[in-house]
């Protein structure tokens, strides 16, 4: 019997910690257990959890600032000319043609590129500034803070299990392991101290 003793350690210790993770999201609801009320640390705070998410995602991870220095970057303009070329191309050759056609008639080829390459090259001055302007609006009116707290507060608690469980999963199951270890080294320690007071 005596040489159980660091299994059964072993048992309590990740049983007791297997409830403790399994607390953390259980009982959902809010329940009157011996005059002690109970409720599992995730549901019960829920609404807290979602309104530092969002202060977190939109404080540490998401800079508009960033955001509009990634869109103005040399590359992005680069990648977006030939695009541009194409509808001033497309608008000169056809629209504007339909629109005013005396306008081919007065205007050569060669004046024609000149209006586009100016057209394009315009284009391509005013994109900071358009760009800057365009993410000071999204700035003003997109609350990033309010959009991610009231999408995590409306998950619900399985919702919200399923994703921290995705994410920690390991981390749980590392606990759960350490709590068996541990008890069956307690259990080791006391079969120990038991045989040397004999």
């Amino acid at each position: 019997m005596l040489y159980t003793l660091p299994f059964i350690s072993a048992f309590i210790g990740w049983f007791t910690n297997w409830i403790a993770i399994k607390m953390l999201f259980h009982p959902r609801l809010e329940k009157n257990i011996l005059g002690f009320k109970i409720q599992g640390i995730f549901p019960k705070r829920q609404a807290q959890f979602a309104e530092k998410l969002g202060q977190l995602v939109s404080k540490e991870l998401i800079s508009f600032d960033e955001i509009a220095s990634k869109i103005n970057s040399p590359q992005t303009l680069e990648k977006l000319v030939p695009t541009i070329e194409l509808h001033v191309n497309q608008f000169i050759d056809v629209k504007l043609k339909e629109e005013i056609p005396l306008l081919s008639m007065f205007i050569t080829g060669n004046t024609m590129d000149s209006i586009k390459k100016g057209i394009v090259k315009e284009f391509e001055n005013m994109f900071p500034t358009l760009v800057g302007n365009m993410t000071n609006n999204i700035q003003q009116d997109v609350n990033i803070e309010k959009i991610v707290s009231e999408k995590v507060q409306a998950f619900s608690s399985d919702k919200l299990e399923e994703i921290l469980m995705a994410i920690m999963s390991k981390e749980f199951k590392f606990v759960e392991i350490i709590g068996a270890v541990l008890g069956f080294l307690i259990g080791l320690l006391q079969v120990l101290i038991t045989l040397i007071d004999k």
